[in-house]
């Protein structure tokens, strides 16, 4: 049924890929084009690098049916974290002006003078600069990151419940 899918090794070292692909795209929007992400932006970043770190171990070890299925829920659970995170910051994109939260302290500063539960509460809270919509072929970024971290949650479950290609055996031939 999903002898379509590449190896284990190949799949993971492939979403691997993409994560680091698409980190080095929000930098380059970052550094390149002086788009500054907001602070959900920021814990977006963390759960995308985290789902990268944990395809790279994954592609490294080579596991089998149980080990894959492991790293699935890993995945499941770190970017489940980042589909949250994405759904939080479509919701205050969609708020009307006049609801949107006022603008706050940046990720940066608020690491530095709050206690690190602080940061997160003020961070998902929201504030004035995650309501900012930065369109990208149509799509805000937080929607391409919500489609990116379920693709990739999906891709982590596909390829552990990928039959070894070994145990599959040919039909046996007539002597």
């Amino acid at each position: 049924m999903l002898n379509w899918l590449p190896s284990r090794r190949a799949g993971y070292f492939l979403a691997f890929t993409i994560c680091a692909a698409l980190m080095s795209y929000a930098l380059y929007l970052q550094y390149a084009l002086d788009l500054e992400p907001c602070p959900l932006c920021m814990f977006q970043r963390v759960a995308l690098v985290a789902m990268g770190v944990v395809f790279l171990i994954a592609t490294v070890h080579g596991p089998q049916r149980t080990g894959a299925w492991i790293y699935g829920v890993v995945q499941l659970v770190v970017g489940g974290a980042g589909v949250g995170l994405a759904l939080r910051h479509l919701w205050l994109q969609s708020l009307p002006p006049d609801q949107v939260p006022a603008c706050g302290m940046g990720i940066g500063y608020m690491l530095e003078t709050l206690p690190f539960f602080d940061v997160i509460q003020r961070t998902l809270k929201g504030s004035g600069e995650c309501a900012k919509v930065d369109l990208v072929l149509g799509l805000s970024i937080p929607a391409w990151t919500l489609g990116l971290f379920l693709l990739l949650i999906l891709w982590s479950l596909l390829l552990a419940a990928r039959p070894r290609t070994d145990l599959i055996r040919a039909t046996p031939r007539p002597r």
